[in-house]
């Protein structure tokens, strides 16, 4: 009877402590998912270019003479036409008087000549002048016709000459800094450069891309009439600039030196904010992405074999999904292939989510992943109340060493 009474004690203290095993199974733990789904992304390039001016003109000397003055006032804004610098015309107004008198004297040989000529038709038909003499008066009226001809063009080259000694704007745009100082001989042999005339507005934005990477873009499926070709500025400061650049040219012909295929936006300047020569961050819109996922980085990992997320799957399974990242956007991935609409990635407990193991997944948000000002008081209690589980496990543990003299007794 006793020995069954002992069975029985036994048989309830193993149950109990199947009881205990059972109930301190800990929970599946919690993780942030989010539930991804198909989106339209733009295709953005950061890439870095150079400021130039849409139009530069030089300003030259055309003809030769001693340069007088400078009119206009170093860096400033010039219309076209305006009177950039004066040339001492004295010796243009000399050819042109020479030109002149050339003219008028080429002007009297043609009146004789041609009245000449109008006597002889007129005489030609009563036999009063022969054949001969009325060749030789129509020939010397058209000799001097010619050179009366040659006289008006050589006094409109003298004109137009005199006309040079006052050196204009041959654009509208920002004059520079004067490059001949007033009493030197300009225009000697050569055109002399003056100054330079630079229109700022708008302004060309140069950059290059690679062709490897030109040649990916240009091979994806893009709707590139939806806001394709649009370019920002970032400035120094990393502000956006609030003009936005058009991209009007590519180019089709890979530099040998470089590798690269030239590109160029064009960007309006008004207020002339921006200088040409400075490098600047663009991001250059290639168009509309469809289809794709956006991931926050933090649920993307990487192996030897491929990048991957972690997924609840049925039943809250962690499953792995094997991904193909294009790029990193704005502190995302963008997924191009691996997963699917309405996929729970988790992206908060990862390292709490293990393959084929169950989870409890609650919905995530950016802002439950940064960590929040009341977090370290947070923490601070959850500290005394492990110690204070800590604390009541010590009595358990001192009784122990406090019933060993009962035993012993």
């Amino acid at each position: 009877m006793r020995r069954i009474l002992s069975l029985a004690v036994l048989v309830t203290a193993l149950s109990a402590c199947g009881q205990q095993q059972e109930q301190a199974a800990p929970p599946p733990p919690e993780v942030g998912v989010l539930t991804v789904q198909p989106t339209v992304v733009a295709l953005q390039e950061e890439l870095v270019g150079r400021l130039a001016p849409f139009r530069s003109a030089d300003v030259r000397a055309r003809v030769p003479g001693v340069l007088e003055r400078r009119v206009y006032q170093e860096g400033s804004d010039v219309k076209e036409g305006d009177v950039l610098f004066r040339i001492d015309p004295a010796q243009l107004q000399a050819a042109l008087g020479t030109a002149q008198g050339a003219q008028a004297q080429a002007q009297a040989n043609y009146a004789n000549a041609k009245i000449a000529a109008d006597r002889a038709r007129q005489l030609a038909p009563t036999n009063f002048i022969s054949k001969s003499d009325l060749d030789n008066a129509l020939a010397a009226e058209r000799s001097a016709e010619a050179a009366l001809q040659a006289a008006r063009a050589s006094t409109q080259t003298a004109q137009i000459n005199l006309g040079y000694a006052t050196v204009r704007a041959p654009i509208s745009g920002r004059a520079g800094k004067q490059q001949v100082t007033e009493g030197a001989l300009v225009g000697q042999g050569e055109a002399t450069l003056l100054t330079t005339v630079d229109q700022i507005d708008p302004l060309y934005i140069n950059f290059s891309m690679s062709a490897a990477e030109f040649s990916r873009i240009r091979a994806m499926p893009l709707d590139r009439d939806a806001g394709g070709g649009q370019v920002q500025i970032v400035l120094a400061d990393g502000t956006v600039h609030d003009q936005t650049a058009t991209l009007d040219f590519s180019g089709d012909i890979v530099d040998p030196a470089s590798g690269a295929v030239q590109l160029r936006a064009t960007l309006p300047n008004p207020g002339h904010r921006l200088l040409p020569g400075v490098y600047v961050t663009l991001r250059a819109n290639m168009g509309q992405q469809s289809g794709v996922f956006l991931v926050p980085q933090a649920a993307v990992q990487r192996d030897t074999a491929s990048a991957y997320v972690l997924v609840a799957g049925e039943g809250d399974k962690v499953v792995r999904k094997n991904v193909t990242t294009d790029r990193a956007q704005n502190g995302q991935w963008v997924v191009s292939q691996g997963l699917a609409a309405g996929d729970r990635v988790v992206v908060s407990g990862v390292p709490k989510a293990r393959i084929d193991s169950v989870v409890k997944p609650v919905p995530w948000t950016p802002e439950a992943e940064a960590p929040a000002a009341g977090g370290a008081p947070q923490a601070q209690d959850q500290a005394p109340a492990a110690a204070g589980t800590a604390g009541a496990g010590q009595p358990a543990d001192a009784a122990e060493p406090a019933a060993a003299p009962d035993t012993q007794d």
